[in-house]
Parts: C-alpha cells; sequence; structure tokens
C-alpha cells in the first residue's frame, strides 16, 4: 500500500520568485515560481526521492496539463492530510512543471477564489509562503522513495523555526480574532473593490499574528 508523502519547502529553500503575467482578459495573473521537489537528497523527513522517480512524476504531470485533453491541477491554500482536494481551499493552479538537475521546478497561478485573494494579498503585503508537495509512494527502510506520483502542490505559511509543522494558513485565520472576517472578506472581495482594500487590512494582522 502506497504512503501519502507531504514535501514542504520553506519561501527560501523554494527558491521562490513572483511573477505577474497578462491573462486573454487583459488583466494580470500573480504566480510563484520554485522548486516544488528535490531529488537525490536526503529531507528533514528522512526520505530520498532518486531523481528518476522525480522525472516520471513530472512526466506524469506534464501529460494532465498538456495533453489531448489538458487536465488543470488544483491545488489548496492549506497543509492537508489527505491526497483529495478541498475545493473550499483551492488557491491556485498548478501550470507548469519541469526538471532542472535533479529538482522538479514548476510554477503556480493565484486564481481568484476566496482562498486565492488571501494567498495574494498575503504575498503582495510581502508574507513569504512556502509550497508542500502532496503525493504518494512507497518508501523502503533506508527512507528511498519508488512508485512515486505527485497529486498536487499547496502553498503553506512560514514555520517560525527549522523542523517546526507549518501552521495552515485556514486554520490560522479561524484561530485568530477576527479571522471569520478575513475569509468573508475574501469571498466579497471577488466582486466589490471595498472589500479588496479591507481584505489588505485584515490580512496585515494576519500576517503579523504568523510572526507570533
Amino acid at each position: 500500500m502506497s504512503n501519502k508523502l507531504f514535501e514542504y519547502k520553506t519561501y527560501d529553500e523554494a527558491r521562490v520568485s513572483l511573477i505577474e503575467e497578462v491573462n486573454p482578459n487583459g488583466g494580470k495573473d500573480l504566480c510563484m515560481k520554485g522548486i516544488f521537489i528535490q531529488g537525490d537528497v536526503k529531507n528533514q523527513n528522512q526520505r530520498v526521492y532518486p531523481a528518476r522517480e522525480i522525472v516520471r512524476a513530472v512526466n506524469a504531470m506534464n501529460k494532465k496539463l498538456n495533453g489531448d485533453r489538458p487536465d488543470p491541477i488544483l491545488g489548496e491554500c492549506d497543509h492537508p492530510e489527505e491526497l483529495s482536494i478541498n475545493l473550499d481551499r483551492v488557491s491556485h493552479l498548478i501550470t507548469e512543471m519541469w526538471m532542472d538537475g535533479n529538482d522538479g521546478y514548476g510554477k503556480l497561478k493565484i486564481v481568484p477564489t476566496p482562498m486565492g485573494n488571501i494567498v495574494k494579498t498575503l504575498l503582495q503585503s510581502g508574507a513569504k509562503l512556502g509550497v508542500s508537495s502532496r503525493g504518494s509512494g512507497n518508501v523502503d527502510d533506508n527512507g528511498v522513495v519508488s512508485d512515486f506520483e505527485i497529486i498536487t502542490v499547496d502553498i503553506v505559511a512560514q514555520p517560525s523555526a527549522p523542523n517546526a509543522f507549518p501552521r495552515t494558513i485556514y486554520e490560522s485565520l479561524f484561530n485568530m480574532k477576527g479571522g471569520s472576517r478575513v475569509i468573508t472578506t475574501a469571498r466579497e472581495a471577488l466582486t466589490e473593490a471595498a472589500a479588496q482594500k479591507q481584505l489588505v487590512k485584515d490580512l496585515q494582522r494576519f500576517i503579523q499574528e504568523l510572526k507570533i
């Protein structure tokens, strides 16, 4: 039976870069680009992903993205414990994946969902969000992964200390004072300019909460 595999990388470890791209409607999309999964090194979870496994997984992702019937790959603003996608937490689409040396790189496009609005505002306000690959595979006694499959890559909050499990953005919002209002404002920001301004103020407070 395959194991659930979650591998977290901080903003700096993933070498994240933020770029803006003009979309077909004349607007601009905010994208994150960086390392999604590293090969041939033992990570903080004491697992090793051979480069050949990453190559195969990246090729499978590209078949979904660029096949005869392209299949968009959704990602969440969170660090879930299951492999299924929670539609209420979708914040971005994976648009590209490629290999650079032994590492699998990719690009995420932030989409205008409630959680996407939160991610976009956090990034534009200076928050350093990391990425977490979510997949499955077999792990031997030495921690070497085989039959690796990437399900998606999520956006998660940066931990405050090395090896700390990330505080999920979604749960953090509901644990902070006024957090539910942030979610509501994010939904309103889809169509209301005033709500977009309020979202910035609410999330600036959220960023301070993450730093505590």
